[in-house]
């Protein structure tokens, strides 16, 4: 069964290594080309992070080099990996072919600066998540407790994504950052958060913040992360991240809810999901609870039905 996964860290993997990695077959990648495939992922985004630790003179520049790691070793090496670039080109995508996607995870590397957002944009990026964990001039993190939320200047980086139709991630926001975005942004999603009825977690979402993305009709993606799926140190099973999809699917999100794994940002794992290879495990596991249909609705067709509203105003 096909499978839509909203986020990786490959290109974070890809840049920091200190000899070149394949995207082929590189072992030290849990979400390489012949994992994708092996898991049939039909669809991956990638992820831009740069770390708090990365000098901030040289953030951006390394913005830009893992967005040219994504056109020279993910999609120019690769002709069954095609960059999506506007989300009507996945109706166009064929058996075999995976669409990759750009997204932002945090939003440090501009500095304050919208034209270097706006250059970031033009090379494809079609999500964008406004902090990481802590806080920077747009907006504060889940582990940021100033109570800033969402800055004057992050008004103005949600209303330049608004006009470009690029989706807004919430996963990373600290709460009071979410409530501010909530009514701001035109198109917003949760692409690799938890639920933390499940986990008290403060990268995972709160009952209200689940019930207000459904409010608003806007995708919630579970994690693989074991330190999002259960606080406890026992070793995981899926079973334990179907929790989740369960509880999202409780509050009225059936037709919302979707998978977000972290691989290549996690190095902890659920066992029997250790890499993307693993993805049918999931699978399998879920229609032990759901029917095909609602299977098929949370491992592609919910986001592809989002993604179709996005389509008719691009």
């Amino acid at each position: 069964m096909k499978v839509y996964d909203l986020h990786c860290d490959v290109l974070y993997k890809l840049a920091k290594a200190d000899t070149p990695l394949s995207f082929e077959d590189s072992s030290l990648l849990q979400a390489n080309k012949k994992l994708l495939e092996a898991g049939e992922i039909a669809l991956q985004l990638f992820a831009v992070f740069v770390s708090e630790g990365f000098p901030k003179e040289k953030r951006f520049m390394e913005a830009i080099r893992q967005i040219e790691f994504f056109h020279t070793e993910i999609v120019g090496k690769h002709e069954n990996v095609v960059a999506i670039y506007q989300w009507d080109q996945l109706e166009t995508l064929k058996e075999g072919q995976i669409g990759a996607v750009l997204s932002l995870e945090g939003l440090d590397m501009i500095e304050g600066d919208i034209l270097k957002l706006k250059l970031l944009l033009s090379h494809g990026v079609r999500l964008v998540g406004l902090t990481w964990n802590g806080a920077n001039e747009v907006a504060d993190g889940a582990s940021e407790n100033s109570g800033t939320g969402l800055t004057t200047f992050g008004e103005e980086v949600v209303t330049l994504l608004n006009e470009q139709n690029i989706i807004i991630d919430v996963s990373h926001l600290s709460e009071k950052s979410f409530w501010d975005v909530l009514p701001k942004a035109k198109w917003l999603m949760a692409s690799h958060s938890n639920a933390r009825t499940i986990c008290d977690s403060p990268r995972n979402l709160t009952d209200d913040q689940i019930k207000a993305l459904i409010e608003r009709d806007s995708p919630i993606h579970v994690v693989y992360y074991p330190q999002f799926i259960n606080n406890s140190k026992q070793p995981l099973e899926i079973q334990d991240l179907v929790k989740h999809i369960d509880h999202i699917v409780s509050l009225g999100g059936k037709h919302l809810v979707g998978l977000g794994s972290d691989f290549d940002g996690i190095g902890e794992f659920v066992l029997g999901l250790e890499d993307a290879s693993k993805t049918q495990n999931l699978v399998e596991q879920l229609l032990k609870s759901y029917s095909t249909e609602e299977v098929e609705g949370i491992t592609s067709s919910n986001f592809h039905r989002f993604v179709q509203k996005i389509s008719k105003e691009e």
